[in-house]
């Protein structure tokens, strides 16, 4: 297959299998459930899903057997960009051509979607099918991708500087965290569900914070 065709096989996977988690664990029926389905649905690149699936594939796995933890990446990706969009962050009306989740819903619901989808990624993590052990790896890898060494210590960082200068270091540290981290982390699940070692999982993670900056 051609680059074109095997992306879209990969969103194909992806996209099945997205749809089983939302109905699992985002069933209809909440309003907070249906804010978070509004944003996670509306579509997107899914870089980081495809990245997941991909790196798994290329170190002797199956794309199928990354598809959930790609779910749970992009699950937490989309809580990262319900916060994004608050008034009290970036304060952004649109998302992906729609209303952001918080002028659909309204700012408490969309709070609340974010934390929703957080939270869902790491049970989508421990109901994965593969080994117990890749599922605690798959979610020290997430964390540890998101949290205050990650995706959340960039946030801080961009909020602090985007009113002054900077130089070209603290540029790339901002970058680095806020979006490098959780790329990586999307291709380190990947290795995980191939059962790749650490010498893969390194090399892995220089690609992915390459592509991240």
């Amino acid at each position: 297959m051609n680059y074109h065709q095997q992306y879209d096989a990969y969103l194909q996977t992806f996209n099945d299998r997205l749809t089983a988690c939302c109905d699992a664990y985002l069933p209809l029926g909440s309003q907070v459930n249906e804010a978070a389905r509004y944003s996670l649905l509306a579509g997107g690149k899914r870089v980081r899903a495809v990245l997941c699936m991909a790196a798994c594939e290329l170190l002797g796995g199956e794309a199928s057997q990354a598809a959930q933890f790609a779910c749970a990446v992009e699950m937490l990706h989309c809580y990262s960009l319900i916060h994004d969009d608050l008034p009290c962050m970036d304060n952004d009306d649109y998302r992906r051509g729609k209303p952001s989740c918080h002028k659909a819903f309204g700012e408490a619901t969309a709070l609340l979607a974010g934390d929703l989808l957080l939270t869902e990624a790491f049970e989508v993590i421990a109901a994965a099918p593969v080994s117990e052990i890749a599922c605690v790896r798959a979610s020290a890898a997430l964390a540890h991708g998101a949290g205050s060494a990650g995706m959340v210590l960039g946030q801080e960082l961009d909020l602090r500087y985007e009113s002054q200068p900077v130089g070209e270091e603290t540029l790339r540290l901002v970058h680095r965290n806020k979006t490098g981290m959780l790329i990586n982390a999307a291709a380190q699940l990947g290795a995980v569900a191939a059962s790749a070692d650490d010498i893969q999982r390194q090399a892995i993670a220089r690609y992915a914070f390459s592509v991240g900056l």
